[in-house]
């Protein structure tokens, strides 16, 4: 374990390596499982590994990079390595720090510091703050990906450095950022395409984590923003969100409670998020079973409780196919998905076959 620190402009920076002890001494059996993986496939599959023990029953035959969104894990490193796969730190930081190009430097400099000691091939930076155009923040911010980028690929030959985005360009959620800039200085974008409904602009009403035609909406904009569609990888969502409805109409339609966010009366925060494992358990005893909304191309159900009638929206291999097959199409880097763990892992034959193809889905 080691520490740094210093101030400048009254922001103390403090800075632990405490996600790991250092490793002097490589972990793999096979010290070559140490040194970074530097191939690029022409796919991507970008999986968020957010914490446990299932991991090593992720399809390793598609998987290109593991984000790692959770505790470091020596024995994750070495198979995946063992399989040409990336691992990359998460990366955040506060926007308004980073103005101060010292803080901006050392963090970057404490990041790749890691990096090495855990022997690890890149970086996601998943900033996800309010960043408004043409202020401080949103320049420091490029200056960010760029220098982080500089450093990372200096340091760590084949390293990749991605960053995290909403599901479209236009300031969503006030995340108003240099994307065409952004683009440029890293190896690509994940699209966070989910939780669409984070800002709902029109009725108050359940509907899509991620709608078919808003999501597709969302890559044209990036697309006409002149980004290479080859810095744009896919993010899907392995879970659903469960809304309580005010009044449930015959024709399925849920009213929610108005919570406001962002400026929007309404968002997706009247619901809950589910994992997709959760769902399969409920989704058949539920009053209507699964449901199919065409227009949305998204999956839900109806259920009740002793608060009412819920509605369950929720991505599944169909709707997932058809993003796929507009990966493919439009010739993006790849597909990911938050997160691998969401899905059931277990012996149980009917969850091994819905944990299967939900991976086959991401085949292009």
């Amino acid at each position: 374990m080691w520490a740094a620190s210093g101030c400048w402009g009254g922001f103390c920076l403090l800075l632990f390596a405490v996600l790991s002890p250092s490793l002097a001494v490589c972990p793999c059996e096979d010290p070559a499982l140490c040194e970074p993986i530097k191939d690029t496939r022409d796919f991507e599959v970008y999986v968020f590994h957010s914490g446990g023990k299932h991991w090593k029953s992720f399809d390793w035959t598609q998987i290109t990079t593991i984000a790692l969104f959770a505790k470091f894990n020596p024995e994750l490193l070495c198979f995946a390595h063992s399989k040409g796969v990336r691992v990359v730190l998460k990366g955040d930081v506060p926007v308004k720090d980073i103005v101060d190009p010292n803080v901006r430097a050392a963090w970057i400099a404490n990041m790749v510091k890691l990096a090495k000691e855990q022997y690890m091939d890149g970086i996601n930076l998943d900033i996800e703050q309010i960043v408004l155009h043409n202020t401080s923040e949103y320049y420091a911010l490029t200056d960010l990906v760029k220098e982080t980028a500089e450093s990372f690929h200096k340091e760590i030959p084949g390293s990749q450095v991605t960053f995290d985005v909403s599901w479209s360009p236009k300031c969503i959620d006030l995340r108003c950022y240099n994307y065409t800039g952004i683009a440029h200085f890293s190896d690509f974008l994940f699209v966070m395409s989910y939780d669409e409904q984070s800002q709902i602009w029109t009725e108050c009403v359940a509907g899509a984590n991620a709608p078919y035609n808003q999501t597709l909406t969302g890559y044209n904009q990036f697309i006409n923003l002149d980004i290479d569609p080859k810095k744009l990888v896919m993010g899907v969502p392995w879970y659903g969100y469960d809304y309580v409805c005010l009044n449930l109409s015959q024709n399925n339609t849920c009213n929610i409670k108005s919570v406001p966010f962002r400026g929007a009366p309404c968002s997706d925060a009247a619901g809950r998020q589910v994992p997709y494992r959760v769902i399969m358990k409920q989704v058949n005893s539920s009053v209507t079973g699964r449901l199919w909304d065409e227009t949305q191309k998204a999956s839900f159900y109806n259920y009740k409780d002793k608060l009412g009638f819920h509605q369950v929206w929720y991505d599944d291999p169909e709707s997932i196919s058809l993003k796929v097959q507009y990966v493919k199409s439009r010739g993006l880097r790849g597909v990911g998905m938050w997160n691998g763990d969401h899905l059931d892992y277990s012996v149980d034959p009917v969850a091994q076959q819905q944990t299967k193809d939900m991976w086959n889905a991401l085949r292009p």
